[in-house]
């Protein structure tokens, strides 16, 4: 025998006793998996991308331009700025005062130098004054002082043979150097007829630039090349520079028109104007402002001077900031969107967990959110009201892609991480969340290209007569608030158009039909439609029938009505490929199915699910509809095969037993209301063919037994329906039943053809 066990003490026995994990151990085994790790991360990266977005490690700008602050805006510190009218002013006189550029051609002196000798010999080489060139004579003749008399023939030959004399003797080899002197500096420096023009420069020097070179020589005085000195210089030179008065003044007399050498380039005399106004800007005059220095006054509309200000300051300010406040006010952002993001997550956690389910609807849902706030601080900066374009777009597209509660939340959540990052008063915030909240509210459905026009109307109305409300009381001035109005006003029409030409883009991103989208995709000419109209006739109409019931019962309980009838269309349009198999395509012909196995007729009846949904991917139907195909049936039984495998074995004791699970549908099991819906409505509308007398009670007793034995097999378990919804949907379907097998009174000429 057996020693018997020994009994444990008292404390060992409390000591083994195993409690389950409270909600916070539960929770934290929750955090360590996988998935819910990966979306934390997701969660981190947007919350940052958020933060530098919005530059939230610092305050943002109190006050913006158009803004009527109610009292006077001050300077919290010191700080200078560029006084613009001082500064404009120093420009203009800079490059009024620049130095004018000029091209410098030394080519007309040459050749007067040339010229000059050449004449020289000429009349040092005449034998008289009659063999003399009398023009060449004339001109080295200077011009006599009013009521001189003109010198006499007999003058004239002692004059001319004086010259020739001077020009002959050992000093004329010294004229040649004397011009060469004389011309040298008109040469490099030129001649400059007169002063530049007073739009270019006002400068008393000048630059000049020789032939063929880049690099300006030093600064010359206008006055050392201005013509009318020049020429005064050149006779003090020919005194100086050659042997006798005589021979000066006639070779003075000779070069009496002399030529402009220096040409102004202006291209260059620009370049120079604009270096000089550089200058004056890169070295500004600045204003210095004081810590209580008014620089916008109340009641006014902060003007671009008064935000030039403003801005200034607050640049100032942000210079100013140490990094444990930069730090501290980074944390507090963040802890701002670690609230948002616990709110928004339990709201979805509770009543819409597919978007924590599925990635793709998270990250579609945070990308949608980091996207919204980034335009939002984007068109802020462009104008002030714009932004509620990028929020009712937002506000709009998660409306239709997931429900209207959801929307108002994140879309109140995106306005306070907006309003929070761009500085908005908060009447401001309040105009914003109640324009978004009111396109949300009429946004129930899209059934018109129209509505969303609509919206933006309706969105522009709320928003025009809040403003003007939230103004009033806030006691800003009547006509800028009015101006506000309207400006709030047209964006919200113009966001409610750009929202009708995204549609199809937020239909394709988030796997959503729009009511639109369902009335064009349930049209009977739809090709699949017509196919299964020709090839299986009897399934079309049950599909019709199933679609009329669905809808009615989809709505009893605020389900989308359209979206199941639709889904009805086309939930068996895998049973076109073998229609013959099917009991409502079979004519007075035998069973098909007589001569299969039931295991091979239930694989038959099965296949119609994969079939259907590989034709609806075929002809792109969207996921919503094919996800009808695979759920209408979820995991049920087809009781009819698997009763008939079972009574096999009980009458062939040597048969194998028989598998449940191989007479199941593959599933899976409906994931929406509207699903579970449509799979009662398919049941039953199957099953009333086979009633004898389809009378009310009797339609009743065959609606209760199908729902009881689908919510016994857990098929509804995972789409959300409750018990209560579960009894308005087949009160519907009896409803809708009965109508259909309503009695008829029998007319006496049918009672007197059955009699006859």
């Amino acid at each position: 025998m057996s020693s018997p066990t020994p009994r444990k003490t008292r404390s060992e026995r409390v000591a083994a006793v195993e409690l389950p994990p409270g909600r916070l151990a539960a929770l934290l085994h929750n955090l360590r998996r996988g998935p819910v790790l990966l979306r934390l991360a997701i969660c981190a990266l947007v919350a940052v991308f958020l933060w530098v977005i919005t530059a939230s490690w610092a305050p943002p700008l109190d006050y913006h331009l158009g803004e009527i602050p109610h009292r006077n805006v001050v300077a919290r510190t010191n700080f200078s700025v560029v006084n613009e009218e001082e500064t404009a002013r120093a420009v203009q006189r800079a490059a009024d005062t620049a130095t004018a550029v000029y091209t410098q051609n030394p080519k007309p002196i040459i050749e007067l130098k040339n010229r000059v000798l050449n004449e020289l010999a000429q009349l040092a080489g005449a034998a008289s004054l009659d063999a003399a060139d009398a023009a060449i004579w004339k001109s080295y003749q200077p011009v006599l002082a009013e009521g001189t008399p003109a010198p006499t023939e007999a003058e004239q030959v002692e004059q001319f043979v004086a010259f020739k004399k001077q020009l002959n003797d050992d000093t004329g080899k010294k004229i040649d150097a004397a011009l060469n002197t004389v011309f040298k500096p008109l040469e490099q420096w030129g001649i400059l007829k007169e002063l530049p023009r007073e739009d270019l420069a006002t400068s008393t020097n000048i630059l000049i630039q020789q032939p063929d070179s880049k690099e300006f020589p030093d600064q010359k005085q206008i006055n050392d090349v201005l013509l009318v000195n020049v020429r005064d210089q050149l006779q003090r030179r020919l005194q100086q520079e050659l042997p006798s008065l005589d021979l000066a003044t006639k070779v003075f007399a000779r070069l009496s028109d002399l030529p402009a050498t220096l040409t102004l380039n202006e291209e260059a005399t620009r370049i120079e104007r604009e270096k000089a106004a550089q200058e004056v800007l890169a070295s500004p005059v600045m204003r210095e402002i004081v810590a209580g220095d008014t620089l916008a006054r109340a009641g006014r509309p902060i003007s671009d001077a008064d935000f030039a200000l403003i801005e200034a300051g607050y640049k100032q300010e942000m210079n100013n900031l140490t990094w444990q406040t930069r730090v501290s006010h980074s944390a507090a952002t963040f802890g701002m969107y670690l609230a948002l993001y616990t709110l928004c997550g339990f709201y979805i956690y509770k009543l819409d967990p597919r978007i924590l389910r599925e990635l793709g609807r998270f990250v579609g849902v945070l990308a949608t959110v980091a996207m919204a706030v980034a335009l939002m601080t984007l068109t802020f900066r462009y104008h002030r009201q714009a932004e509620v374009i990028p929020l009712l777009l937002f506000g709009m597209t998660m409306a239709v892609a997931y429900s209207q509660p959801l929307a108002l939340l994140l879309s109140s959540a995106v306005t306070l991480i907006a309003v929070m990052s761009t500085g908005t008063d908060l009447h401001e915030a309040l105009v914003l969340i109640a324009t978004t909240a009111g396109a949300i509210i009429v946004l129930d459905s899209v059934r018109t290209r129209s509505k969303l026009l609509s919206v933006g109307f309706v969105a522009a109305g709320v928003a025009f007569f809040t403003n003007i409300g939230v103004g009033t009381l806030a006691g800003d001035p009547f006509l800028p608030t009015l101006h506000v109005a309207l400006w709030l006003a047209l964006w919200a029409v113009i966001a409610g158009s750009l929202m009708t030409c995204i549609l199809p883009l937020v239909e394709k991103l988030y796997n959503v039909q729009t009511d639109l989208s369902l009335l064009e995709l349930g049209d009977p000419a739809h090709p699949l439609l017509q196919e299964l109209v020709r090839r299986a006739p009897g399934t079309y109409n049950h599909s019709i029938n199933v679609a009329s019931l669905a809808e009615a019962a989809a709505e009893s309980i605020g389900a989308r009505g359209l979206l199941v009838r639709v889904g009805a269309y086309f939930h068996d349009i895998g049973k076109m490929l073998k229609p013959g198999y099917f009991i409502e395509n079979q004519s007075s012909g035998g069973n098909r199915h007589d001569s299969l196995v039931p295991a091979m007729s239930t694989l038959v009846i099965i296949a119609h699910v994969k079939d259907g949904a590989d034709l609806a991917r075929q002809n792109r139907l969207p996921e919503p509809i094919i996800d009808f195909i695979q759920q209408h049936h979820g995991t049920t039984l087809v009781e009819y095969f698997y009763r008939q495998a079972t009574d096999r074995r009980e009458n062939n004791p040597d048969a194998g037993e028989v598998d449940e699970s191989s007479f199941r549908y593959p599933g899976p099991k409906p994931q929406t209301k509207e699903a579970g819906v449509l799979m009662l409505a398919d049941a039953v509308e199957s099953a009333s063919r086979v009633l004898v007398e389809p009378t009310p009670s009797r339609i009743e007793n065959l609606v209760e037994e199908l729902t009881r034995k689908r919510l016994l097999d857990g098929q509804f378990d995972e789409c959300g329906l409750t018990l209560e919804e579960v009894r308005k949907i087949g009160d519907s379907l009896v409803k809708s039943l009965t109508a259909v097998y309503h009695g008829r009174v029998r007319y006496p000429a049918e009672k007197s053809a059955k009699t006859g």
